[in-house]
């Protein structure tokens, strides 16, 4: 059953993977492995669990309760499932809201003076800017919530699809690549950064120049692929002069403070950033009920709140959903707990420990690996010396672990939330992304680990 339940996780990425030859959609394949993989861990539990690679079994079990039915089911249908759900909905909360804010400026054409304000129709050009403006804002964000800005962005620039699944790549390229540094750009950074195993100045300092390095590279070599100019979209009819200059600035400014505050609201309160994600769309919900409430019935109804969560994206929250589910299931039966200790066996290096983890976090999802990582490797006394030098707070360790597993997601399309979130906004399809766009992230990856090596490493 322990392999079994690997068996189905590699054949449910693999139907991701060929999703359009197999023409079945990637949310019904993400749906069902993270169900099968619970359902054959509930049912070969008893022989899963006596293996003994199950870290939160051993502590469950620390009390003296054995393998009985009893205990399995209240390990797993009462803790194991509803600790994971926790923290999937965390994000999956997180995701909806940060979607619907993003619709609701949409709707009011805010995005127009954005786009207003861009002249440039050069490719290359336009290239840089935005993988630059991505870099920078998903360090303030957070690369989820900068990739669906982006995104929807990039539809009211770009009009030919091919072209624009380029620079939606891209932005999940420079979005990871800006969250690595950050503390509060990707989940993982906030992970260790409140873990205490680095702090916000030193991972700042130390990994943006890796990180920077890790989006031009891909940066350069695609700018020598992409040539003329891009065809802007036409405005679509009926939807031109619904909100005056006044509402679209506005509702602009209110859906980008309602982004930042979030980090804010997490420092302040401690609470989950979904909770502020939240808090942000119901006064912008308020905001825009209030802003239209004058206005004729067809024209409130259409720039409501309740008319544009009808355009959110519901396969993407869904998607989301089955992977983390499946990944978790994985975690609690003790397979990623298995691969961290098989990882230091056989590589005993931190530089290729980190390495490997952020090669596989292209696979599965970084927060488990990240959280075995500083399970496995206690945070070392200021003093220590030698090899555990490298796991000190602020140790090459734990900053090269941020790079690593920020960026090495950027491998696959499903390798980040980031890029499991362009994937379903703009149906970007797993082997395209894997001919055209994986072989330049992992030249910015590796480029990027150099950079630390040299600056750190010797």
């Amino acid at each position: 059953m322990f392999i079994l339940m690997v068996t189905v996780f590699v054949l449910g990425y693999l139907a991701i993977a060929l999703e359009h030859p197999l023409r079945v959609d990637k949310t019904a394949s993400a749906l069902i492995i993270g169900t099968l993989c619970w359902v054959i861990f509930a049912i070969g539990a008893e022989d899963i669990l006596a293996l003994g690679f199950s870290p939160s079994w051993e502590h469950f079990s620390s009390g003296g309760k054995g393998l009985s039915f009893e205990s399995i089911h209240e390990f797993i249908v009462e803790r194991e499932i509803v600790h994971h759900l926790g923290e999937i909905s965390e994000i999956l909360f997180f995701l909806l809201g940060a979607m619907t804010i993003v619709e609701v400026v949409d709707q009011h054409d805010g995005f127009k003076v954005i786009t207003d304000r861009i002249k440039t129709t050069n490719k290359v050009k336009l290239l840089w800017v935005l993988s630059f403006l991505t870099f920078f804002m998903s360090a303030l964000l957070d690369n989820l919530t900068t990739t669906i800005v982006l995104v929807a962005l990039l539809r009211k620039l770009i009009d030919d699809r091919e072209t624009r699944l380029f620079f939606s790549s891209m932005v999940v390229l420079a979005a990871n690549a800006g969250g690595a540094w950050s503390p509060i750009g990707d989940v993982t950074t906030i992970m260790l950064w409140i873990g205490g195993q680095v702090t916000a100045a030193n991972i700042a300092v130390n990994v943006i120049v890796p990180s920077l390095v890790s989006m031009l590279v891909p940066l350069v070599i695609l700018s020598f692929k992409l040539k003329g100019e891009v065809q802007r979209p036409a405005i679509e009819a009926g939807t031109n002069g619904l909100t005056t200059e006044f509402e679209r600035g506005a509702m602009l400014i209110l859906g980008i403070s309602g982004l930042l505050f979030v980090p804010v609201f997490k420092g302040v309160t401690y609470l989950p950033p979904y909770m502020g994600m939240l808090l942000s769309l119901g006064i912008i919900w308020v905001v825009s009920e209030l802003m239209h409430k004058d206005k004729p019935d067809e024209i409130r109804h259409r720039l409501r709140v309740t008319a544009v969560l009808k355009k959110v994206d519901v396969p993407t929250v869904l998607f989301f959903l089955g992977i983390l589910s499946a990944v978790a299931a994985l975690q609690s039966a003790g397979h990623l707990n298995l691969l961290s200790q098989f990882l230091d066996e056989k590589l005993g290096n931190v530089y290729l420990i980190d390495l490997a983890v952020g090669v596989l976090s292209s696979v599965v999802d970084n927060v488990p690996l990240v959280a075995g990582a500083m399970g496995m490797y206690p945070i070392a006394d200021p003093g220590a010396t030698g090899y555990l030098a490298n796991f000190v707070q602020d140790g090459v360790f734990w900053d090269f672990l941020a790079y690593t597993a920020g960026t090495g997601g950027s491998i696959l399309i499903i390798g980040s939330a980031a890029g499991v979130a362009a994937m379903g906004l703009e149906k970007i399809d797993f082997i395209w992304y894997m001919k055209k766009i994986s072989l330049l992230a992992i030249a910015g990856y590796i480029s990027g680990a150099a950079v630390y090596f040299l600056l750190f490493g010797l």
